[in-house]
């Protein structure tokens, strides 16, 4: 018996991945979505997402995955719960091996996302959504007037200090050493910034909570001194880990773990694209994954045209 071959399989059901699923579908193409927990990926993590146009009071992140499946499904895309063990890429027909057997598709979208990087502090993860987070952009709204703690030194920790800075009453910056890594773009307005207080060669120990977050104790690294930070809110901004150790040796990966995709979302690899936190880009939000999708979907559509 021929085995069925998918015109398209998405890895991943977050806000790219159906998203890609929903115009596929829509554009007639048999398509498959794999996710192996639920639908909306990192979303799921957040209890109000108020950046996402069209819901003017804000959504929660669980409905917001499910609607985004339901949409998609609505036009025929099937979703598969399971998870991908392996992938063969390089041939004109696909094959993704899963945890309930392997699948064929002429084309794949990779929508496997980034994770944040957590400290693997005790209670970090029951505190998620209760002073813990690891998105200033998506929460900061909730600590307005507050006094919050953001740990790390690059970028990432950087932008969201600076974004906190601007609602918040206190933004305490932790850091393991003695100067930001960021880019030099972020250094004066947050030296400058009358309510950015810079705790340098230090590391946070202990997440302390009643309910929810009520302060961190924080060791310094050159003395060893331990002090209790009381503050509302704590933002973990020390990088992201991108889902792509499956694909390592065959799509092209850049230095910090992403897959290399332009902003056409396609890979190295013909028939084969990149959607959402997991390419390389500037911005990851929940707009900019969807708007990967709807790309993605277009030049999927034209790959598949142009090898029948």
């Amino acid at each position: 018996m021929e085995r069925h071959c998918y015109d398209v399989i998405v890895i991943g059901g977050g806000p790219a991945g159906y998203t890609t699923a929903l115009y596929t579908t829509r554009a007639g193409l048999d398509t498959l979505v794999i996710e192996k927990f639920s639908a909306g990926g990192q979303m799921t993590q957040t209890s109000q997402i108020d950046n996402y146009p069209g819901f003017d009071e804000g959504v929660d992140g669980f409905t917001l995955g499910f609607k985004m499946q339901n949409g998609a499904e609505r036009f025929g895309a099937e979703t598969l719960q399971a998870e991908v063990l392996s992938v063969k890429l390089n041939a004109p027909v696909k094959e993704i091996e899963t945890s309930v057997g392997s699948f064929l598709a002429k084309a794949v979208v990779v929508a496997t996302g980034a994770e944040h990087r957590h400290l693997g502090l005790p209670d970090e993860e029951a505190l998620i959504g209760k002073g813990v987070g690891y998105c200033a952009a998506c929460d900061g709204m909730f600590y307005r007037d507050k006094t919050v703690a953001v740990v790390g030194g690059g970028n990432s920790a950087a932008a969201d200090a600076l974004l906190l800075s601007k609602i918040c009453k206190k933004v305490i910056l932790i850091h393991r050493r003695d100067t930001l890594r960021a880019t030099q773009v972020y250094h004066r307005p947050l030296m400058q910034a009358e309510n950015v207080e810079f705790l340098w060669n230090s590391s946070v120990k202990e997440i302390l909570f009643e309910e929810t977050v009520c302060g961190v104790r924080v060791a310094n690294k050159l003395t060893g001194e331990e002090t209790e930070i009381p503050c509302d809110g704590l933002f973990i901004s020390i990088g992201r880990a991108p889902e792509t150790a499956l694909f390592q040796g065959q799509l092209a990966i850049d230095e910090n773990g992403y897959i290399i995709a332009d902003e056409s979302t396609r890979t190295n690899i013909p028939g084969v694209f990149a959607v959402g936190d997991v390419r390389t880009k500037a911005v990851r939000q929940i707009v900019t994954a969807v708007a990967d999708g709807a790309t993605a979907s277009h030049f999927a559509e034209e790959y598949l045209a142009n090898h029948k």
